[in-house]
């Protein structure tokens, strides 16, 4: 008669205990793995951008500028007995201006140079800027003293902050907006706070047209969470925190204000 195989029952203690630590290891290293893998993956997705914000800036948006400044040179041609003409020149180059201009913003909303050529706090300037002369947001931005940051951590917050701003253009029908970042405590911390009508948490987040899924999952990439605290009628505060990897000696423990 064959015999059966040891269920854990049979198994002594100690050797229970190995064996939960085994697994619980290859869990880890599979959490781990699949993090980097993810992080690679957004890595691949932003050098994408770069390159297509390069090729419509240098390429469509050199070429753009070069067919206004001829169609301009042939209206200087032009003689008072073409005035029809003229109008019809002067429309195309009016059309030309504002398609080259469009090509800029797309290429500066697909990856801001700001962010690569000088980092975190001018990029979050520049986004509040460019967001509120569209909006009509009043948006401060508050930036305190931040170690020196990974590139993908930088990205990470510029996108989660970009993200927080265009869904409170779209749902908050809010006045003012503040931006804040922090290092404390070995964490670095991003918060996006307004004035707007609020929302129900848990419907805001199971809706799948907020981006909060995306923003959480891109943390939990990065090993951090996010949190959103609102209520109807009295704003919403969004707080996303990632791990520094190097924090800074004389960072305080406590929570950003």
């Amino acid at each position: 008669m064959s015999r059966r195989p040891p269920t854990p029952s049979d198994l002594p203690l100690e050797a229970l205990r190995d064996q939960y630590q085994r697994l619980l290891q290859r869990l880890e290293a599979n959490e781990r793995e699949f993090r980097r893998l993810g992080r690679s993956v957004l890595r691949v997705q932003e050098d994408e951008r770069r390159r297509l914000a390069r090729e419509l800036h240098d390429g469509l948006g050199q070429n753009l500028t070069a067919l206004k400044h001829r169609l301009a040179r042939i209206g200087d041609g032009l003689t008072p007995a073409q005035a029809a003409l003229r109008d019809q020149l002067d429309a195309a180059i009016a059309l030309c201006g504002d398609t080259l201009e469009d090509t800029r913003e797309l290429s500066r909303l697909l990856r801001p140079p700001i962010l690569d050529d000088l980092g975190l706090d001018p990029a979050l300037h520049w986004l509040a800027r460019t967001v509120g002369e569209s909006s009509g947001l009043a948006i401060a931005v508050e930036v305190e003293a931040l170690p020196v940051l990974e590139g993908d951590v930088e990205t990470l917050m510029f996108r989660i902050a970009q993200e927080a701003l265009h869904n409170i253009v779209r749902h908050a029908d809010a006045r003012n907006v503040l931006v804040r970042v922090v290092a404390r405590g070995g964490l670095l911390q991003l918060q996006v706070v307004d004035d707007g009508r609020g929302c129900d948490p848990e419907i805001a987040q199971a809706s799948g047209g907020s981006g909060l899924g995306g923003m959480r999952e891109r943390l939990r990439l990065h090993e951090g969470h996010l949190q959103l605290h609102a209520s109807p009628g009295n704003g919403t505060r969004l707080r996303a925190v990632v791990p520094l990897e190097n924090p800074p000696g004389t960072a305080s423990s406590a929570a950003p204000a």
